[in-house]
């Protein structure tokens, strides 16, 4: 796991759901507390549902946590990328609206700190220091916390969606393009949280 010196504090940034044809895109930003997690965290996708569930519990428990959400009509208008990015950024201005408003952390300003992001591309307008770090979820905690906590929260928006939504069995793909859901896009067309622009959604709609 990586760490910092110069820096008085380390935030952890990761999305998920940049792949899915349905659903937004969801960030959350972590600056850790504590460490004492009762199992071991790490990418969300190498950890169980019950493993993430109960993780997810705990790093709100032991840290100030920042969530930012973007909708499939965001990614539509932007494309992917700048979504992500936008849904980073209002995760790391929620965090940084709680570490004001709170003791957890002592710093005079966003300088003080330092955003370790998953990947090796991000833009932001904010003052902290900027690390991008490849496969961030496996060597950072933070990053990792971050990775659980932007997974659990998709996943529970997915699950809301396939009620409102169960033609397309959102609540097992997530909005991945499974076999499945590109079987339901072909028989009942995109639905209003489908995204437009990518590939198998917009064939689904010249069918």
């Amino acid at each position: 796991m990586l760490s910092g010196d110069k820096f008085q504090y380390l935030i952890g940034v990761d999305e998920a759901g940049r792949g899915p044809l349905a659903g937004p895109v969801v960030a959350a930003a972590v600056c850790l507390n504590r460490m004492d997690f009762s199992l071991t965290i790490q990418d969300s996708k190498k950890m169980t549902e019950r493993q993430r569930n109960q993780a997810f519990v705990e790093i709100f428990d032991r840290a100030s946590v920042g969530i930012g959400i973007m909708s499939g009509a965001v990614i539509d208008r932007h494309n992917i990328l700048q979504a992500t990015f936008l849904a980073m950024n209002a995760a790391i201005r929620q965090l940084t609206f709680r570490l004001r408003n709170s003791d957890a952390v002592q710093a005079d300003s966003e300088r003080a700190g330092c955003l370790l992001v998953d990947g090796n591309r991000f833009r932001s307008d904010f003052a902290y220091g900027v690390k991008t770090i490849v496969q961030g979820d496996s060597r950072s905690l933070s990053i990792a916390c971050a990775s659980v906590i932007a997974k659990v929260t998709r996943d529970r928006i997915l699950r809301i969606y396939d009620r409102i939504f169960p033609q397309y069995g959102l609540a097992r793909h997530k909005g991945y393009p499974t076999a499945a859901h590109r079987e339901a896009l072909k028989q009942y067309g995109p639905s209003l949280i489908h995204r437009k622009t990518f590939g198998p959604v917009l064939a689904s709609q010249k069918d």
